[in-house]
């Protein structure tokens, strides 16, 4: 069992960055893949990105790509989301979601893989 802890969201201007941070418990981290997802007022959750349990792959939604930027630190038990040039439909309430896989190579970017969530953390951008 892992538990997973958002935070770092709020109000940001159009243009304007966050870095997202997602905490884990456990000792396991590594051997999870981790995903950042979405959720707008009256749409359903979104994929955002991906990351493989070493960080060598990562995976984009088209929406995210060139913007956002994915990372982790196994020795910190910590996924990143770092967001750049945001626009007003990047609000909603991001989570965060990881699933053990048995190898480097897995990844998913269907919500319905992942095992874990957080409790989500709201990101705003408005003028």
């Amino acid at each position: 069992q892992v538990q997973l802890v958002e935070s770092g969201g709020g109000l940001v201007q159009p243009g304007g960055s966050l870095r997202l941070s997602c905490a884990a418990s456990g000792r396991t981290f590594s051997s999870y893949v981790m995903g950042w997802f979405r959720q707008a007022p009256g749409k359903e959750r979104e994929f955002v990105t991906t990351i493989t349990r070493s960080g060598g792959i990562t995976y984009y939604a088209e929406s995210a790509k060139g913007r956002f930027t994915i990372s982790r630190d196994n020795a910190k038990n910590t996924v990143y989301l770092q967001m750049t040039s945001l626009k007003p439909e990047d609000t909603a309430v991001y989570y965060c979601a990881a699933r053990s896989v048995p190898s480097d190579t897995y990844y998913y970017i269907n919500a319905a893989s992942y095992v874990y969530w957080g409790q989500g953390t709201q990101v705003t951008v408005s003028s």
